[in-house]
């Protein structure tokens, strides 16, 4: 009987068939297989490639057995990979990672672990910086070589291993990242120590711990968020606004209002008028700044009970006690 798990003998032959010719598509040379725009081993063979076989002419698509490693990085005239043998157990590969965050701490401790476990020193990458930094220069390089031992020993395990899972991220959603990173190039995740140690393969059991993250990314950009606006809102409650500061200060309006009282006009203030702070610190505003300061300032004398008004609704509004109805609104509620 055949066993399931192997290649057909049919699927193995037909890419062998292929393989007899090149290919006027891509240019991939006999015993090669066909080739992608981005250079990559393609997932199946080109038409005008496998027409060329007598016996596959009428066939509507011939797809790369896994073998050739479709996906993976190709090179023109380079011969396919040797059948994997079921029988050959699969090696750990591992490559590791150590990190803190200031020049005052040590990584003695972190490279000590991931030595004793076997990892040799020039496969451990080290270094000091912070995880605000978005982006990490040996981290990065890790990576690379992890996925660049895993392109040429496809067969064997490739361990990215940490001391713990503070040192790849600081966040879920920069967790989560990683993690799809890994999982596209079938790199398996380990952590020696902290709350989750163990081995976490995203395409085996440990896609739980992968689900996981992804899980909480959501949650904490909304906690991030709900801290952002008590923050705005303590902020209020003190005074302090965001945004840039006003060009018409309090002072420079009471300067206008004194000097128009006294016959000048605007045009003959602006030019004594000096901006305290921002971008334009130490010019003059422009005279349609100050006239719309002018306009703001009318309304406000003109309506002060309705100003009044929506301070104490934004005071209700933000969890402040509501405030009693003015005389005026009872009479018209009694009615």
């Amino acid at each position: 009987m055949t066993d399931p798990q192997q290649p057909s003998p049919t699927e193995r032959s037909d890419a062998d068939d292929v393989e007899q010719h090149a290919c006027p598509k891509c240019d991939a040379q006999p015993g090669s297989p066909c080739r992608s725009r981005g250079g990559a081993v393609a997932s199946a063979y080109r038409t005008r490639r496998f027409a060329l076989a007598p016996r596959l002419k009428k066939a509507l698509r011939v797809p790369t057995p896994a073998d050739r490693g479709p996906g993976r990085p190709w090179r023109p005239g380079t011969p396919p990979p040797a059948p994997i043998d079921p029988d050959l157990p699969s090696a750990d590969i591992r490559i590791g990672y150590a990190r803190c965050s200031t020049l005052g701490q040590e990584l003695d401790s972190q490279l000590d672990a991931l030595a004793g476990h076997g990892i040799p020193r020039d496969k451990i990458f080290a270094e000091k910086i912070s995880t605000r930094i978005r982006v990490r220069p040996t981290f990065e390089e890790a990576l690379r070589t992890a996925r660049e031992v895993k392109a040429h020993a496809p067969h064997c395990r490739v361990i990215f291993t940490v001391y713990e899972m503070k040192r790849l991220g600081r966040d879920a959603a920069e967790l989560t990242a990683l993690a799809d990173h890994l999982t596209a190039h079938g790199l398996i995740l380990e952590m020696l120590a902290g709350p989750l140690p163990g081995i976490y393969d995203p395409t085996g059991p440990g896609k739980l711990l992968f689900a996981f993250f992804a899980a909480m990314a959501e949650p904490e950009r909304e906690n991030i968020r709900e801290s952002t606006l008590e923050g705005l809102d303590t902020a209020a409650r003190k005074g302090k606004h965001g945004g840039r500061p006003p060009v018409i200060t309090d002072d420079m309006l009471h300067t206008v209002l004194r000097r128009r009282a006294n016959g000048e006009s605007v045009e003959q203030i602006q030019p004594d008028l000096i901006i305290p702070t921002g971008k334009r610190k130490g010019q003059s505003p422009s005279v349609a700044s100050i006239y719309r300061a002018l306009a703001e300032h009318a309304k406000r004398e003109a309506y002060p009970e309705a100003v009044e008004q929506a301070h104490a609704d934004f005071a209700a509004l933000t969890g402040n006690e509501v405030p009693e109805p003015r005389a005026e609104t009872k009479a018209l509620t009694t009615r």
